[in-house]
């Protein structure tokens, strides 16, 4: 299955490097470029990509604001959003997962590791920049202090559970083995959680669980 992308970056000479590295891969297809955030809207709009490339801080319409609008409302085919920043505790990367994005890498971040998180990001991972998850989900947990609500009530204890191994950055895999589930049952269990949280994804999860003092 050929992965979909789309390139949004302000700095010309930054995309071709992106866009060769890209086209490098068999697996992946470069759909399109844009050099701000109304040019990824409309670029979306037009390719239906899987995982859109977004540079964070851009003229016109920034990261942050073409992030939400493409992740508003979001559905399976949604395409999702994998955010380059400079710098690895940008507050403008962590205002973009608020949004909607999957994750963020950074822009200077070695060509296997983007291409990695390229594809963990089509496969519905989430990607935070090395030595950046503590602080960048301790800043969603400060934000509130709230007792989960209703939502949460409706979780069975078995999917609980699965939220908090999941919370912690957990892979599938490694769930599946913790509670002795097949990676099918995990992955259903997951999706009903989000369904019930009524979350667009698995960073949302983590996010959900930090702001409610689950962790």
């Amino acid at each position: 299955m050929t992965i979909k992308v789309a390139l949004v970056d302000d700095q010309v000479l930054f995309r071709a490097g992106i866009a060769m590295v890209v086209r490098s891969q068999p697996d992946l297809e470069l759909v399109g470029e844009a050099g701000d955030g109304a040019g990824a809207i409309d670029l979306v709009r037009r390719t239906r990509p899987d995982v859109v490339l977004m540079d964070v801080r851009m003229p016109r319409v920034d990261g942050v604001a073409a992030t939400r609008r493409i992740r508003a409302n979001a559905t399976e085919q949604t395409p999702r959003v994998l955010v380059l920043t400079t710098f690895d505790l940008d507050e403008s990367a962590a205002d973009a997962i608020d949004a909607g994005a999957s994750g963020f890498i950074l822009k200077d971040t070695q060509p296997e590791l983007l291409l990695a998180a390229i594809r963990a990001v089509a496969d519905g991972s989430q990607v935070v920049a090395a030595g950046a998850t503590r602080s960048l989900f301790d800043r969603f947990k400060t934000r509130t202090a709230a007792a989960p609500g209703p939502e949460y009530d409706a979780l069975t204890a078995r999917e609980r559970e699965i939220l908090l191994r999941a919370a912690t950055g957990l892979s599938n895999a490694e769930i599946a083995s913790a509670e002795t589930l097949s990676e099918a049952t995990v992955k259903t269990h997951v999706s009903r959680i989000l369904a019930k949280l009524q979350l667009r994804d698995r960073v949302q999860l983590v996010v959900y669980a930090y702001e409610h003092g689950l962790l």
